[in-house]
């Protein structure tokens, strides 16, 4: 039978990648609700603000999807505003296609459900491997009050659910905050041009512990997997490559892979934001220089988001028992992950 999937942020690493993954299966349309158009041929965008519940009604007028998606977030100042903010994406979107077609709805939200929001992120240390029974923290986080939503559509509609929980996210993606693929991509870049040294910018703890990536195509896989298989319905998942790592040893392959050598470590913080804090003109004379596509530094790069992951003082990695034990089996190369990533955007002339 036919399905129809409502991507909910399908121009971010995680909507695109989940796009691109279903129109490649039989029996799948794809349309994706955002503010701006999506590049991906087949995908029909409903243009809407997400955070204004007329404008998202208005875009889901005649919309029948069998599937619903959600992939979106929008960061705000305070974790008060994330939960106000990202809460009502959910809501607006689920009140907006209320009864009718609706037979499942995932929720990509991630590790900060362990880990705490950015105003506290990783000041607690819980037991590692994350297990999704875990309980919930204390204290406010928006990831909470968006699984609430979905929680409490489900019981008025009548869908089944289920919620991913990926790690840091690795792939193809410009212009997307969580992308450390195109943030190391930057950095190793700029160190090459320049002749700085790769640094490694995070914590010791970081350099040392066992941690784990999720690849955005797994992690696609994944999301197609639980909406449409009976026995994963109404659960949360990790999702993560199921490679166990340590960034001493996966930093010098990320130099290789950019022809520099991977500088020794120097047991401290180095904060990618302060390396790169003069790197603006450096990086807009590379693109004129190497033909690049007109990028800002910023707009490729997210360097506090790829330093709060690196600069975690605690060990940080996820159980993927749940999904074996239901059929869920793929696994993904993690250093492959990474070069995937690069040899796309150099392909596509977003770094020399």
């Amino acid at each position: 039978m036919s399905k129809h999937a409502l991507i909910v942020g399908a121009t971010g690493i995680t909507g695109s990648n989940l796009a691109q993954h279903l129109l490649a299966q039989d029996g799948w349309s794809v349309s994706g609700l955002s503010r701006s158009v999506s590049p991906i041929a087949g995908v029909e965008t409903l243009k809407c603000d997400l955070v204004d519940p007329d404008s998202v009604r208005g875009a889901l007028v005649g919309a029948r999807p069998s599937h619903v998606f959600i992939t979106a977030w929008s960061r705000q100042e305070t974790e008060v505003e994330n939960c106000r903010v990202n809460g009502a994406i959910v809501r607006n979107v689920l009140d907006g296609l209320q009864g009718g077609s609706v037979e499942h709805v995932a929720l990509a939200t991630g590790t900060k459900h362990y880990l705490g929001p950015f105003e506290s992120y990783a000041k607690t240390q819980p037991e590692t491997p994350f297990r999704e029974e875990q309980e919930r923290l204390p204290g406010e986080n928006f990831y909470y009050v968006q699984e609430d939503e979905v929680f409490a559509a489900a019981a008025r509609d009548g869908f089944t659910w289920s919620i991913h929980r990926p790690h840091t996210l690795i792939g193809y993606a410009v212009g997307n905050a969580m992308n450390m693929a195109a943030t190391l991509a930057v950095y190793a870049s700029i160190c090459r041009e320049t002749g700085r040294p790769f640094i490694f910018p995070g914590s010791p703890q970081q350099w040392q512990a066992a941690t784990d990536v999720t690849d955005a195509r797994l992690l696609a896989r994944h999301l197609q997997w639980a909406a449409t298989t009976k026995a994963a319905a109404n659960l949360a998942f990790n999702v993560v490559n199921g490679e166990v790592f340590r960034w001493k040893w996966l930093w010098p392959r990320i130099a290789a892979y950019f022809d520099i050598e991977a500088a020794a470590y120097p047991g401290v913080l180095n904060p990618l934001e302060s390396q790169m804090a003069d790197a603006e003109a450096t990086w807009d004379e590379m693109v004129r220089k190497y033909g690049l596509q007109p990028n800002a530094l910023s707009r490729v790069a997210s360097f506090w988001h790829s330093d709060a992951d690196l600069g975690r003082q605690v060990e940080t990695f996820n159980d993927m028992g749940r999904s074996r034990k239901l059929g869920f089996m793929e696994y993904q190369d993690t250093t492959q992950s990474f070069t995937d990533a690069f040899d796309r955007l150099r392909a596509d002339r977003i770094i020399p």
